[in-house]
């Protein structure tokens, strides 16, 4: 028999609010299963259902041999081997953060207040916060604050243990401590489950995971089969879309701030290092602000699709342009991208290109200042250094000017967009390896 049997397990809170379709699902003792898949799927309705913070609508959840959605069921017995570990962590503000630990155990299990309070101290002392003992929450991190509850949660020595989304209310900063925690759990034989989004800590300490979509537990498997080789579609998707960043670029697209935002969120999510994240950011900024959206505003249409694959935990950071929409995107790009390496496999660049291209791209810069200084002369200055001559000479000297003018901006112009250009490309030298094209339309490169 295992410990927690779900049989056809249903939720509905009106016809068109059905969280929960009929879930059937076996958890054994010792057991890691962590819960993954899109918003709204009935992720933390199971939790709910399992614990009976929700009654269910139909089905059976069957914990320790007892059914705990037959009527008359004892809950509170229950709870006592059942914790969890709510999102937005859930402690009295007007206590102190032992006694937010004592308290359950002295009402549920009936501890004494010197048996409870030996209890959270060694509670807090396994997650690192004995010194913050008598700190109130609003006094604490939120990081700090789950901690505490999650000592609440262990001081009851549950024989399960439920995480709801337990970073999803924590600055990113914080995450860390949190996850450092249940990792550390993991290894102890607790049974636990746990809803996240939080993937690598998904694959690293569950023995199962469960995808679930529309209200069903869609697949199910081990960590490398969901996360390497998942079964269904609807789960290859969903592993696509959380290790890939795509965005196109069109002539309606300008929001660079929009962009950003959204590349930078990716790579907080994928773990990525400081300068992992700002050379992925670096090189799609160069690429679309100098090169793909100049390409399409001269042609007025076309567009570009950018898709970074981030590997796993960061590992593979893999830039691939698509230029299907832009038939001759790929022919530009070859010729302004020319000069970035080939991928060696080293991870690092000729040194001689990645010093001597930003010195050029300078000393461009600096000719085209000075074009454009000495470009500043009027045709009045120039007609006047004609001195003594005569009407029609100085309207012949008129015209040749201003076409030597029109000339010398179209030059300065082109000079400055050149040296533009390649400062750009330099900058793109520094960070990006040109790796081999995966179809006639892509290229493909490796950040650094």
């Amino acid at each position: 028999m295992s410990l927690i049997e779900i049989r056809n397990l249903k939720k509905e809170y009106s016809p068109d609010v059905v969280p929960l379709r009929g879930v059937t699902a076996d958890i054994e003792a010792g057991e890691v299963i962590s819960i993954i898949g899109p918003s709204g799927t009935g992720k933390s309705t199971l939790l709910r259902c399992i614990n009976r913070l929700e009654t269910p609508t139909s089905g059976q959840v069957i914990v320790d041999g007892v059914d705990v959605c037959a009527p008359g069921a004892d809950l509170a017995k229950l709870r006592r081997s059942m914790g969890m570990v709510f999102q937005s962590f859930n402690l009295f503000p007007h206590k102190m953060a032992v006694e937010n630990i004592m308290l359950p155990q002295q009402s549920l299990l009936g501890r004494s207040a010197r048996e409870a309070y030996e209890e959270a101290m060694q509670q807090l002392e396994r997650v690192g916060l004995a010194d913050k003992a008598r700190r109130y929450p609003d006094e604490l991190s939120g990081g700090q604050k789950q901690r505490v509850a999650i000592a609440r949660a262990l001081a009851m020595h549950p024989q399960i243990l439920l995480f709801d989304e337990p970073t999803s209310a924590l600055d990113p900063t914080m995450v860390s401590e949190v996850l450092s925690v249940i990792r550390d759990l993991a290894g102890t034989g607790l049974t636990m489950l746990l809803v996240t989004h939080e993937m690598r800590l998904a694959r690293h300490v569950s023995n199962r995971v469960f995808f679930m979509k529309d209200g069903e537990i869609y697949e199910e498997g081990s960590p490398e089969q969901i996360f390497e080789n998942p079964l269904r579609e609807g789960t290859r998707n969903f592993i696509f879309r959380i290790r890939n960043w795509t965005y196109t670029l069109s002539p309606s697209s300008r929001d660079f701030h929009e962009m950003n935002g959204s590349l930078e969120k990716f790579c907080k999510d994928q773990f990525l290092g400081r300068r992992q994240a700002m050379n992925c950011q670096l090189a799609v900024e160069e690429l679309a602000v100098s090169f793909l959206l100049p390409a399409i505003e001269r042609a007025g249409q076309g567009a570009f699709q950018l898709t970074l694959f981030a590997g796993e935990e960061g590992a593979e950071r893999k830039l691939m342009i698509d230029c299907a929409d832009f038939p001759e995107g790929k022919k530009l790009l070859e010729d302004l991208l020319k000069n970035i390496s080939a991928d060696s496999g080293s991870g690092k660049g000729s040194p001689v290109l990645q010093k001597a291209e930003p010195e050029k791209s300078r000393e461009a810069a600096k000719a085209a200042e000075k074009a454009e200084a000495e470009g500043n002369a009027t045709i009045a200055e120039k007609a006047e250094a004609a001195g003594n001559a005569t009407m029609a000479e100085k309207a012949e000297a008129a015209e040749d000017a201003k076409t030597a003018e029109k000339a010398e901006a179209e030059e300065i112009s082109g000079t400055k967009t050149g040296s533009m250009e390649a400062a750009s490309a330099a900058i793109l030298e520094n960070v990006l390896r040109r790796l081999p094209d995966e179809g006639e339309d892509t290229m493909v490169f490796r950040i650094l």
